[in-house]
């Protein structure tokens, strides 16, 4: 795949156009300015470093209000803030950001730990060398939880594939049904599991 390249596409200040014609200009004194008034719009183009940095202080931005969201529903279901962000190596304008954590009872025999996602794509889940398959540009973005345990070296978490065959415990596009499947995820009690059905 060929290496993309970016460019800063932020607005520039236009200079100001010169206040005579140029032929207007020699008729009254007889000389011809020969200083460009203009300069040729040029493309800047920003290293990979650049495009990564730019990603992810918005990947960022974006998990702080969904965090805050998250724990503004109720007081009785408040996720942890565990915010951090990474980009694609080959495609640093494509990223995705860690909200949260937390413990719940899933399954009908023993409590799961799992982790809530959001990515500025949408793609499949794939295995521990490829995590995300099949990137999908046409899609926006994508919100997902995954069962999660230790594992790995220095006591890193990874996905639990034993939950539901490949780990992924929801994955959808619209922002609302995340919001309502991770509070799912958190509530303790049947009561405000079905305040929370009904919204």
């Amino acid at each position: 795949m060929a290496k993309l390249r970016y460019y800063d596409a932020a607005p520039r200040a236009s200079l100001p156009a010169p206040r005579t014609t140029p032929h207007a200009e020699f008729l009254r004194t007889g000389r011809i300015d020969r200083r460009r008034h203009w300069v040729a719009e040029q493309r800047r183009y920003l290293t990979h470093e650049e495009v990564a940095e730019r990603t992810g202080r918005k990947l960022a931005a974006a998990g702080e209000t969904t965090h805050k969201r998250l724990n503004a529903f109720h007081a009785s279901i408040q996720f942890p803030r565990m915010i951090f962000h990474r980009t694609l190596p080959n495609s640093p304008h494509l990223g995705y950001c860690h909200v949260t954590a937390a413990k719940t009872h899933l399954e009908p025999s023993h409590d799961i730990t799992w982790a809530f996602y959001f990515a500025n794509f949408f793609s499949d889940l794939g295995d521990e060398t490829h995590f995300f398959d099949r990137i999908q540009r046409r899609y926006s973005r994508m919100y997902f939880a995954v069962a999660i345990e230790p594992g790995g070296d220095e006591g890193q978490m990874v996905i639990n594939r034993n939950v539901r065959g490949n780990g992924l415990i929801f994955r959808t596009q619209d922002p609302k049904v995340a919001l309502k499947n991770v509070l799912m995820l958190g509530a303790r009690d049947d009561a405000l599991r079905q305040i929370i059905r009904s919204l």
